[in-house]
C-alpha cells in the first residue's frame, strides 16, 4: 500500500491542499454565505454596488475582450498555429465523449434554460440596433438572430481560449500544474506560478466559478419550482428553493465522486442523445417548413450584422446601453465567471489533441448543437405567440418568470406532459454535468493542479456550491443570480484577455511570426542595411 493510502481520506485532503488558495477562496465564499445569515440588507447592498460599477465602467470592455477573443480563435482554426499539439500522448477520449463532455460541462444547462424563452424577449423588446416593431413579423427573424448571436461562438469562446491556454502549457512544459493562473505563464513566467500574482488569479478563479455554477444552479432550481407551482399547483417557497437546490447538489456531488470515466463522459453521453431526441422532436411537432426559413435568415443575419453586434453598446441611443447590459453584458459575463472552471475542465480532456481541433470543438462544434437548439424551441415558442396558439405574455411582461416558458410551450404540444418530463430531466442532467465538472476543477484548482483530488475536498465544494446558489435565489431570484455572474465574471474578463496576450506571445517567438516578418523593425529604422540579392547593398560613400 503506498504512503498516500496510508494517509487515510483526511490525511489525503489534508496533503493535498494549496492552503493559500483553498483558504481565502474558501474564505471569500464562505463569508458571502455567512454575510446572507447575517444581515441579507448588507449582502443586498455589497451586490447592488458592484453591479452598478462593472455596468457602468467595464461594460464596452468585456465586449471589445470577447470579440477579440473570437476573432483570434477563428485564426487559431485556420492559420498555422492551429497544428500545435497538447502533449505527446494520444487523445484520452473519442472524438464524440470529447465534443459531449465539452458541450456539457461548459453552458448547455443554460442553453436549455433559456431555449425557449429568450427570443421572446427580443421580439417583445428587439435590440435597439435593428429598427423593427415589437411584436412584428420582422421582430421574429430579428429575435432568433440575436438568440443565436448571445449562444454561439462568443460565449463558447471564453471558455475555449481558457482551456487551450491552460492545457498548452500543462501538457507541453514540465513542472507547469493544471490550475487556471498556468494559463499565463508567458507572462508571470514559469518560474513564478506559485508566486502572489498566479496564487491571487487562482483565487479569483475559485470565486468566479463559484459564482457562475451557483448562478446556473439557481436557474435550474427556479425552473424546477415555478414549473412545480405552474404546472401541479405545487408551491414550495423558500424550503422548496432549498430542497430542490439540496437535491440537486447531492446528485452532482454522487456523479462527481464517481470520477470522470464513470460519471462525467457517462452522463454527458446520455444528456446528448436525450438533447438530439428532443430537438427533433420539437422540430417535427412545431411548424417544421417555418422554422428551417426563420433559422436560415437568422443565420445569415447572425454572420452578416456579428461585428457590429459584438461591438454594439448602444451610445447616443435611448434605452440602448441599458438593453445592452441586461442582455449581452450580462450573458458574457456569466460565460466569463464560468470561463474558469470551463477552461480547466477542457484542458483537463484535451490531451492529445491539437490547438485547431480543440478550438474547432470549442466553438464552431458547439456552436453546430446550439443553433438548431434555439431555432426549433424558441422559433416554435415565437410562431406559437404570434399567431395566438399559446400565450406567453405573461413572462413577456416579467409578471411571470422565464421558467415557466417551456411549459407553456408544451402545453400546446400533443403528448405534452411528456416533453416536460422530458425537458426537466434534460436541464437537471446538463446541469449536474456541468456542476460535478466545475467542483471537480476547483477542488483541482485548490490542491495545486491534482487532476484527482480527494472526495473530501470535493464534496465540500459541493456544499458550498449548493448553499452559494440557494442563498442567491432566496436573495433575489434571477435578479440576484444575474448580478452575482457579473460581480463574478467581469474580472475574469481581463484574465482571459491576457491569457490570449500570452499565447500570441509565446506562440509567435517559438513557432514563428504569421503577420510580420522576423526582422521587422516596429519603431524607428533599421541597423541592417538592405539586401540585393542576398548581399548588402553599399552606400555611395564607400
Amino acid at each position: 500500500m503506498s504512503n498516500r493510502d496510508d494517509l487515510g481520506a483526511v490525511g489525503r485532503f489534508r496533503e493535498e491542499l494549496d492552503p493559500i488558495v483553498f483558504l481565502f477562496g474558501a474564505g471569500l465564499t464562505v463569508g458571502v454565505i455567512a454575510t446572507f445569515f447575517i444581515s441579507r440588507s448588507t449582502l443586498d447592498w455589497a451586490i447592488s454596488g458592484l453591479n452598478t460599477f462593472f455596468l457602468e465602467y467595464l461594460n464596452w470592455a468585456l465586449l471589445v475582450i470577447v470579440f477579440l477573443v473570437v476573432v483570434f480563435l477563428l485564426f487559431l482554426i485556420l492559420g498555422p498555429w492551429g497544428k500545435i499539439k497538447f502533449g505527446d500522448d494520444p487523445p484520452e477520449y473519442s472524438f464524440l465523449s470529447f465534443f459531449a463532455m465539452l458541450y456539457s460541462a461548459g453552458f448547455a444547462a443554460g442553453v436549455v434554460f433559456w431555449g425557449p424563452t429568450e427570443a421572446l424577449f427580443y421580439y417583445d423588446n428587439p435590440s435597439p440596433l435593428f429598427d423593427v416593431s415589437s411584436q412584428s413579423g420582422p421582430a421574429m427573424a430579428v429575435a432568433v438572430q440575436q438568440t443565436l448571436f448571445h449562444w454561439a461562438l462568443p460565449q463558447l469562446a471564453v471558455f475555449t481560449i481558457m482551456g487551450i491556454a491552460i492545457g498548452y502549457f500543462a501538457y507541453n512544459y514540465e513542472n507547469v500544474p493544471l490550475r487556471v493562473s498556468s494559463a499565463l505563464t508567458p507572462i508571470l513566467g514559469k518560474e513564478n506560478l506559485d508566486g502572489p500574482a498566479a496564487k491571487a488569479i487562482d483565487i479569483l478563479a475559485v470565486f468566479a466559478t463559484i459564482g457562475g455554477v451557483a448562478t446556473s444552479l439557481g436557474f435550474i432550481g427556479s425552473q424546477f419550482v415555478t414549473g412545480l407551482d405552474y404546472q401541479w399547483g405545487i408551491d414550495l417557497g423558500d424550503t422548496g428553493i432549498l430542497l430542490v437546490v439540496t437535491t440537486m447538489t447531492l446528485l452532482f456531488t454522487i456523479s462527481m465522486v464517481l470520477g470522470v470515466n464513470r460519471g462525467i463522459r457517462r452522463l454527458s453521453n446520455f444528456n446528448m442523445i436525450l438533447f438530439v431526441i428532443l430537438l427533433l422532436a420539437t422540430f417535427i411537432v412545431g411548424p417544421t417548413i417555418f422554422l428551417v426559413l426563420l433559422g436560415t435568415q437568422a443565420l445569415s443575419g447572425m454572420v452578416t450584422n456579428f461585428v457590429s453586434m459584438s461591438l454594439y453598446t448602444g451610445a447616443g441611443t435611448e434605452g440602448g446601453t441599458q438593453w445592452m447590459n441586461d442582455w449581452t453584458v450580462f450573458y458574457w459575463a456569466w460565460a466569463l465567471s464560468w470561463s474558469p472552471f470551463a477552461g480547466l475542465f477542457i484542458a483537463r480532456i484535451s490531451r492529445g489533441r491539437t490547438v485547431r481541433e480543440v478550438a474547432f470543438t470549442g466553438i464552431v462544434a458547439t456552436s453546430a448543437a446550439t443553433i438548431p437548439w434555439f431555432v426549433s424551441l424558441g422559433g416554435t415558442a415565437l410562431y406559437a405567440q404570434h399567431n395566438e396558439i399559446a400565450d406567453f405574455s405573461s413572462v413577456m411582461a416579467f409578471e411571470q418568470g422565464a421558467e415557466v416558458t417551456g411549459f407553456i410551450l408544451f402545453e400546446a404540444f400533443p403528448l405534452g406532459t411528456v416533453f416536460m418530463i422530458a425537458f426537466l430531466i434534460l436541464v437537471t442532467t446538463f446541469f449536474i454535468t456541468s456542476a460535478d465538472s466545475s467542483t471537480l476543477a476547483v477542488s483541482m484548482m485548490t490542491t495545486g493542479g491534482k487532476a484527482r483530488p480527494s472526495n473530501i475536498n470535493r464534496v465540500f465544494w459541493g456544499i458550498v456550491l449548493g448553499m452559494t446558489a440557494a442563498i442567491l435565489m432566496i436573495q433575489g431570484g434571477v435578479e440576484a443570480l444575474q448580478s452575482a455572474a457579473i460581480i463574478t465574471g467581469g474580472p475574469f474578463a481581463f484574465v482571459c484577455f491576457l491569457a490570449m496576450l500570452g499565447l500570441i506571445k509565446h506562440f509567435t517567438s517559438t513557432y514563428g511570426r504569421v503577420l510580420l516578418q522576423e526582422e521587422t523593425t516596429l519603431i524607428g529604422s533599421s541597423d541592417t542595411p538592405p539586401t540585393v540579392g542576398g548581399a548588402a547593398q553599399s552606400s555611395d560613400d564607400d
